[in-house]
Order: C-alpha cells, then sequence, then structure tokens
C-alpha cells in the first residue's frame, strides 16, 4: 500500500494546531504507526513536519507577500497546505516546484477543496517563479521584526532578549536555535568508561563524536531508534544534554552524602548525580507527577542506581523536616533555551507565562532552601534565556535567604570559560557551544 507522505504530514500539522499537542509527539507517535516505511520515506516526514513548524512565522510572512487573502483569514486546512508547499520550495530544493505545487492541489480536492485548489496552485508558482525575490524586513530600520521573520521567533521573545543582549549577540541565538541538534549521552561511569562505550556503540552501527566538552559525555549520530540498542537496555548510557551534565559537575556532591533533587524528571540530573556518587549515599529524586516519577525509578532500574530513591512531591510545598548536604533546583522554566528541541516554545510560551514560571521559581527556591543543612550546598539551574528567571532570581536568592554564592570556576572543564562562575553562576547560550541554552547558580548555605 503506498503512503501518501505529504499527506501523514499535513495531518500531524493538522492535529498538532488543532489539538495543541507537542510537535516531538505527535510526530512519534505518527512515525509509529508506519514503521514499515524506508528510513529516507520517515526522515522525509520527519524532515517537512518539524521544518514547518520552526518556520511557521517566516512562511506566513511569504505567503501574506503573494496572497491577498491574509494568512489569519484562510481556512486552517488550506493554511497548512500552503505553508507546507512554501517550506518544500525553500528549503527542500531537491524536490521538484512542479511536484510540490500539483501534490498540494491534489491534497486540497481529496480533502474537499476543489473550488480552493485554483487559490492553492496560484500562490505556490507564484512563490515557486519569484523565489530569489522575496524580501524581508531591513534589520537596521527593523530589527526587532527582520529577526523575527528570518529565524520564524515570536517578536515579544527578540524584544525580551534584546533588553539583555546586543543584536548580534541576539541574531547568534537564533542561528544556532534553528540549527539541528545533536544527540548527547550521558556515559553510566559505574558499567563502562566513555571510551568503552564508545567501542560498544560502533559495534552497533552508531556513528560517534568523541570530541565533547565534559569527560563522560558522548554524541552520536545516525541512529533512528536509541531505546532499541543493546547498550541503552544494559543501561550503560542515559541520554542527556551536555549543559545539564555540566549542572551536576557544579553540584559536585561528594560521596555518601544526601542529595535532593526537587524537580527531577525525566531523571537525567538525579542518574549523572548517582553515578558522581558512585551509587552511594543517597539521591532523593522528586517530581510532581506520579507517571514522571514511575519514568525515574525505569531509568534508575535500567542503570543499576541503588541510591536513588524516587518520591512524589510538589516541590513549591513545605510540609516537611528534612535536611540534606546538596539540593538540587532544576526549576520548571519557560524553556527558551530548549528552541531548537522543541520549536513549539516559541509558539507557545508568552511573556506572562515567563512572569508566572519567575514567580514559581522563586515560591520553589524558598521551600527548597530549607532543605539545606549548615554549610550545605544549593544549585539553581533552568533551561531558559531569561533574565527574568536566571540572574534576577539569584539577586533576589541572595538578598533574601541565608546563603551566599559559590566560585565555581574550578570545576569547569577546560573548554568551557565564563568569568561569571567566580561570582557563583554562568550562562551558556545555544550559540556558545550547541548545548542548549541553560543557567546554574551555585550557594552555600552560611
Amino acid at each position: 500500500m503506498e503512503v501518501n507522505l505529504r499527506a501523514v504530514v499535513l495531518d500531524i500539522l493538522t492535529e498538532i494546531e488543532k489539538e495543541g499537542e507537542f510537535s516531538h509527539i505527535t510526530i512519534n507517535n505518527a512515525l509509529s504507526k508506519y514503521q514499515y516505511l524506508d528510513r529516507a520515506q520517515r526522515a522525509f516526514i520527519n524532515r517537512l513536519a518539524l521544518g514547518t513548524i520552526e518556520c511557521r512565522i517566516e512562511l506566513d510572512y511569504i505567503i501574506n507577500q503573494f496572497s491577498k487573502t491574509p494568512v489569519k483569514k484562510m481556512k486552517p486546512f488550506i493554511r497548512t497546505n500552503i505553508r507546507m508547499g512554501i517550506y518544500q520550495l525553500i528549503f527542500m530544493d531537491k524536490i521538484p516546484q512542479s511536484a510540490v505545487c500539483n501534490e498540494a492541489v491534489k491534497l486540497a480536492k481529496k480533502h474537499k477543496f476543489a473550488s480552493l485548489s485554483g487559490f492553492v496552485n496560484g500562490i505556490l508558482r507564484n512563490v515557486a517563479r519569484n523565489i530569489d525575490n522575496i524580501s524581508y524586513p531591513n534589520k537596521d530600520k527593523e530589527p526587532v521584526k527582520h529577526l523575527s521573520v528570518v529565524y520564524s521567533c515570536p517578536e515579544w521573545i527578540i524584544e525580551y532578549w534584546l533588553k539583555s543582549y546586543d543584536f548580534e549577540t541576539v541574531n547568534k541565538i537564533c542561528i544556532a536555535n534553528n540549527k539541528a541538534p545533536s544527540i548527547s549521552l550521558c556515559v553510566n561511569t559505574l558499567k563502562n568508561t566513555k571510551e568503552e562505550l564508545a567501542d560498544t556503540l560502533k559495534n552497533e552501527g552508531v556513528e560517534i563524536d568523541m570530541d565533547t566538552l565534559l569527560p563522560n559525555s558522548l554524541y552520536v549520530r545516525k541512529t533512528s531508534n536509541i531505546g532499541e540498542l543493546e547498550s541503552y537496555k544494559k543501561g550503560l548510557f542515559h541520554i542527556m544534554d551536555e549543559s545539564s551534565m555540566l549542572a551536576t559537575r557544579i553540584l559536585n556532591p561528594s560521596e555518601n552524602s544526601v542529595v535532593i533533587d526537587v524537580c527531577s524528571a525525566p531523571g537525567g540530573k538525579s542518574f549523572a548525580t548517582a553515578e558522581i556518587m558512585k551509587n552511594t549515599g543517597k539521591v532523593i529524586s522528586r517530581d510532581i507527577y506520579e507517571h514522571k516519577a514511575e519514568l525515574i525509578k525505569e531509568g534508575a532500574d535500567r542503570l543499576g542506581l541503588t541510591n536513588v530513591e524516587v518520591q512524589v512531591k510538589d516541590a513549591s510545598e513545605d510540609n516537611e523536616d528534612i535536611k540534606a548536604d546538596f539540593v538540587l533546583v532544576d526549576a520548571p522554566c519557560s524553556g527558551l533555551g530548549l528552541v531548537r528541541k522543541k520549536p513549539d516554545i516559541k509558539n507557545n510560551k508568552t511573556m506572562a507565562d515567563v512572569e508566572e514560571l519567575a514567580s514559581l521559581q522563586r515560591k520553589i527556591l524558598a521551600v527548597a532552601s530549607k532543605k539545606v543543612k549548615k554549610d550545605g550546598i544549593l544549585v539553581y539551574s533552568t533551561c531558559t534565556v531569561s533574565e527574568k528567571e536566571n540572574v534576577e532570581n539569584v539577586r533576589w536568592f541572595v538578598d533574601n535567604f541565608d546563603f551566599e554564592p559559590v566560585d565555581f570556576s574550578e570545576l569547569l572543564p577546560e573548554k568551557v570559560k565564563y568569568e561569571t562562575a567566580k561570582k557563583g553562576y554562568i550562562e551558556i547560550l545555544p550559540s556558545d557551544y550547541g548545548t542548549d541554552g541553560f543557567f546554574i547558580s551555585k550557594f552555600r548555605r552560611k
């Protein structure tokens, strides 16, 4: 049975827009239904679906140049169909233009929009003819609009970043956010070394990159399903971004100590912390949701981590008397450092979300501070590029609690250089090392 790949993508995009689902979940669900398709076909579905989401602002800007009917007034199906077509014309240049236009027309007719098939055809052929003459906002006259359209990033995010960084820095962040992310693995040092894991993965047909920031990380390429690898099933590693791994390195827990990871899911930092502690002491790994706690348990079992104790608990609630040597607060955040992995973030988040999350983070920090022993350590981290959620929260915390910033510059790996580490915090931009955008700060209870 022949599958119309564009029809599959159209269904994915329609579901995301209608149901507000996360793109990676919807795409993965669709691909699981079409396991029998070859790798190239599955890659086409993934690329076209994800690309159309990632470039939505630019695509809509182009449509509005060539259509008398504004994007906002189009029927959702027609709008999505045209977006898909323009994405193929501009970003998938190996596909013949005629095929793009013809397939879009067929889809319109098949979905009972025959009366609008000429409209779809007209816009796509007009764009195809004028592909080298598309005009973009001038970066000197309209810097915010220029960055917003060229990198498909909402204007409110650009304006927010420009309050903290210069134009060139924001431009670099946007470029990095539009690059495909590498997959980083955290080596389970209880079971193997970085070199041993590399050899194992090579024997499983995985392409390896050893040139990493950290001694216990690896980059992998050309692997379609990591979860099916024997090395994964044996718990030789877990998937984790290097900037996230850096937070556990900066926490630097000692063996036989007690650590509380107050917002643990999906569990990566708890696992990396337990490995640093060589499976001694106790890592209390918490999440507010039962189903996420179950996933953390499964991960710890797979990795053979017997010192991880999983609990279901709301990090913002203060209803216990417990003290730990180390407390890790990887707080819920706006996720503006993860845009390259989760493009939905830039389409779904608002400035109101940032304000609300900054407030929640302070609540969690206030509760977490009580769990730290005298002379104990608290690390606060987020996966966002957001002054309100990061530097402003650090200032607030130092001003209101009996903690002092800790210089952790000696803990940074050789390739990672930030002067602010001496002041107790670092901000990793997505453009710095090709990792997720991340913020890490460290405090000692006085």
